[in-house]
């Protein structure tokens, strides 16, 4: 019996996660489309209804870990969906009205830690932004992820870690937004101080990782166990920073490097000396995280949001460009043997619209 439930653990956890998740998913998305609608500023109200629109897979793909064991799926899920409207909703109003602020930037990402901290705090997020009037959507969102932090069992035990993640998203975010002729300089300066902890990175995979919010997402679903010690939020810690979130964001900007390119946007797969060693650290990032994710609780959940990342980001239609055809299937071949299941079915979905 054991045998059968293991075998169907994982297809048992897609099923439930495209068919009973994704739904929620959509209704909760529904709430901030409506509430983006009525924000008074224009530009904030595009803005909004935009980064909703164009980037409504992370919410879905964050939305795994409503599936962890102990957590209440609904609020799980509407802490996904808050916290990752607040990132979507930032980045575009950092991309795309033509600024290069610094400390406009700074103020706006106060929000993705206030919504980490389970008190009455709240920022002048548009200080320093040349638009303001959002009617409190902003300061709604980090109300809401405010209400379901403050009521996790294990909150206290989570709580520096997600902190120190938010933060360097935070820094990531104000750096890699400033002009072109400044960015790269003030991220070089601001990774140097970190990237000697993490031997085993360089300084430009250490700045991906810290783009990812997979790590406060998985820490905020084992919070919900109320028996959560130090030492497994440690673990997990480790596991997915910079691994598992590096991955992420890695995957992300490779699918992206030609139309970055094309644009003189930074990307951080760029870096790397030529697309050999990029494709040799790709695979180092997965089979790291795999292997590092076997020795944590619940085991087979970590490894399969890690195989999903592999099929999500390379069943992409920009995965299909030039080299990155080859390339993606070479990954694909050596990764294991979920992935490309999954890969497969990914392929489906976004041929359905579905994702």
């Amino acid at each position: 019996m054991q045998f059968f439930s293991n075998v169907w653990y994982k297809p048992n956890k897609i099923y439930n996660f495209v068919y009973k998740v994704f739904p929620l998913v959509d209704a909760e998305l529904s709430t901030y489309i409506n509430s983006a609608r009525l924000i008074p500023d224009n530009e904030l109200s595009k803005q909004a209804l935009d980064s909703i629109s164009t980037k409504k897979f992370h919410c879905q793909g964050g939305s795994i870990y409503a599936l962890y064991p102990y957590v209440d799926t609904r609020k799980m899920i509407q802490f996904v969906v808050a916290y990752q409207t607040i990132s979507d909703y930032l980045d575009n109003l950092c991309d795309r009205v033509g600024l290069h602020d610094e400390k406009a930037f700074k103020c706006l990402h106060y929000a993705v830690i206030d919504a980490l901290t389970a008190d009455n705090t709240y920022s002048d997020y548009y200080r320093y932004y040349p638009y303001s009037d959002d009617g409190d959507y902003l300061k709604g969102i980090v109300r809401k992820c405010k209400g379901i932090i403050a009521d996790l069992p294990s909150y206290v035990v989570i709580k520096d870690k997600i902190l120190y993640l938010a933060g360097l998203y935070s820094d990531l975010q104000v750096y890699k937004h400033l002009s072109e002729d400044a960015r790269e300089g003030k991220l070089k300066d601001w990774f140097n101080m970190y990237v000697n902890k993490y031997p085993d990175i360089n300084g430009w995979e250490f700045a991906a990782a810290s783009g990812s919010t997979l790590g406060i997402f998985v820490l905020v679903a084992a919070a919900f166990n109320k028996d959560l010690t130090k030492n497994e939020v440690e673990s997990i810690f480790q596991v997915y920073f910079p691994w598992v979130c590096g991955l992420h964001i890695l995957l992300d900007y490779y699918i992206d490097l030609y139309d970055d390119l094309k644009s003189d946007d930074l990307n951080f797969v760029s870096y790397y000396r030529d697309e050999e060693e990029c494709i040799k650290r790709l695979k180092h990032f997965y089979t790291t995280s795999l292997t590092l994710a076997k020795g944590l609780n619940h085991a087979p959940f970590h490894c399969m949001v890690i195989d999903g990342l592999l099929a999500m980001y390379l069943s992409d239609p920009k995965a299909d460009i030039k080299t990155h055809l080859i390339n993606a299937r070479d990954i694909l071949h050596s990764s294991e043997y979920f992935a490309r299941i999954l890969y497969c079915l990914c392929k489906r979905m976004r041929s359905q619209e579905r994702i």
